[in-house]
């Protein structure tokens, strides 16, 4: 379904962002991260003079590898384009990321090595969807080595999915078909059928 009609207005500003995750060699993995902000007009910049319609004002590149266990292992960040001369400096402080785990309390890490005036604002946003596409990543790896292991699941244990949005609410017919024994919504005879219904609560 698409957004309602737009009333008539005018393009302002682009903020492109763009993220990879590749698998390497090595057997580390990638995330290439890209940020850029864009005018539509032309203005004045005391450190660059002027900067032109459609030139960059933010251009920043970033790139984090991590292994499996989701440990990152090497952190690199570029500032190509900033409206001051002194921005690009605050990139190098991303390679503090290192030895940080994604997973519970990772942005309060992030803030704690690369918040405030020691990093960039730019580049902390674009850290947190990394990690988010990091999980993208790994997630065909990572439900490989779960099949491939003879640990035996615990039933009762909680996914952590639950709860996390709106398809993963314990009362969603999505969880009852993944996850039926932490369902709480009302009996469903059969969740295939009922996702339709739910869906149009939204």
């Amino acid at each position: 379904m698409p957004l309602t009609h737009a009333v008539e207005r005018e393009l302002l500003h682009l903020r492109d962002i763009a993220l990879r995750g590749y698998r390497r060699s090595d057997g580390l993995f990638e995330i290439e991260a890209t940020i850029a902000d864009t005018k539509t007009y032309s203005f004045a910049n005391e450190n660059r003079g002027r900067i032109s319609a459609g030139e960059k004002l933010h251009g920043m590149v970033m790139r984090m590898t991590f292994d499996e266990d989701l440990v990152i292992t090497g952190f690199e960040a570029v500032s190509e384009y900033t409206p001051y001369d002194v921005c690009p400096a605050a990139a190098a402080s991303f390679s503090r990321l290192a030895g940080l785990k994604i997973g519970p309390g990772f942005m309060k890490g992030v803030h704690e090595r690369v918040g405030g005036t020691i990093g960039c604002t730019h580049l902390r946003e674009l850290v947190q969807q990394m990690a988010t596409v990091a999980f993208q990543t790994l997630y065909p790896v990572r439900r490989r080595r779960e099949a491939d292991s003879n640990v035996p699941k615990d039933p009762s244990a909680k996914p952590a999915l639950l709860n996390t949005c709106y398809a993963y609410a314990p009362d969603s017919p999505i969880v009852a078909r993944r996850w039926p024994q932490h369902y709480t919504g009302p009996a469903l005879e059969d969740p295939r059928e009922e996702l339709n219904s739910f869906l149009g609560r939204a």
